[in-house]
């Protein structure tokens, strides 16, 4: 199996794999395991017609959870298929009572539990999967050396998509904190304990927004759809977690506040 190449650690680390990474994702899908794995998808996903079909083949099931970042519930056969089962269309399915909203993501993909036939028979499904099956499984092989960069590559792709959507703010970061890479990159960033989660949702929300007023000057996600500013989070987010590995308290450090302040090119509207 290729295993990604990470020479440096911290930012310079993140700045050569992204200046290689088209390269490295083309030889990551070329390995043997992984373009089996496609090829088996492709050539069957099609003779999918339920969920009980998908979860009879473990090859398929591995394939679709690890495009959407689900890959760990692949023995959660119970769970997995009512999810599926459900569908998405019914307020009262699963899928819509997780906050994990992957999960909603993953059963609409599919489009199971509907009247009209499940989205598998069309022509175009199987790529669909296979793409993002390829995206998130490099990522997952970053993360086996380094997992700050397994969440910072999917920050591009999560961010992007969310910031996107033509939703009212609070609920685009209602939509942040149900997706746990996500989620982990903003809490990270803030220097947020991991006692926050437990905090009443409300109060989580007004946390969100408070800390990205003080570190980017906007308190709403929208301003994610632009790459500059996705890269500012990125970089505070790597930056927060490198220091947090060294057990320096970013509070009060003055190596941390050099570090921030020149990572956001010197705004001092951070803390």
């Amino acid at each position: 199996m290729f295993q990604p190449v990470l020479p440096y650690e911290g930012y310079s680390g993140w700045t050569f794999l992204n200046r290689t990474l088209e390269a490295q994702k083309d030889a990551y899908a070329k390995s043997p395991e992984v373009s089996r794995e496609i090829k088996y998808f492709e050539e069957n996903i099609g003779k999918v017609q339920t969920a009980d079909d998908l979860m009879s083949d473990r090859t398929l099931l591995k394939v679709s959870l690890e495009a959407f970042g689900l890959g760990e519930d692949i023995n959660n056969r119970f769970f997995i298929q009512k999810v599926l089962e459900d569908g998405s269309e019914s307020e009262d399915a699963l899928a819509n009572k997780l906050s994990d909203k992957r999960y909603l993501e993953f059963s609409r993909a599919f489009g199971f539990g509907a009247e009209t036939p499940p989205n598998t028979v069309q022509s175009d499904f199987g790529s669909k999967i296979t793409t993002a099956y390829k995206e998130r499984q490099f990522e997952v092989a970053v993360g086996d050396q380094n997992e700050n960069y397994r969440l910072a590559l999917g920050v591009e792709r999560d961010l992007s998509d969310i910031a996107n959507k033509d939703l009212q703010e609070d609920t685009l970061w209602f939509t942040v904190m149900g997706n746990p890479p996500l989620r982990k990159v903003f809490e990270t960033a803030f220097n947020l304990p991991e006692s926050f989660g437990s905090l009443d949702l409300d109060k989580q929300l007004a946390t969100f927004k408070d800390k990205a007023q003080a570190a980017f000057g906007d308190s709403g996600i929208k301003q994610f759809a632009s790459p500059e500013k996705q890269e500012d989070l990125t970089r505070l987010f790597l930056l927060r977690a490198d220091m947090q590995a060294m057990n320096i308290n970013t509070g009060s450090s003055q190596i941390a506040l050099t570090l921030l302040q020149g990572a956001t090119n010197g705004n001092t509207g951070l803390f």
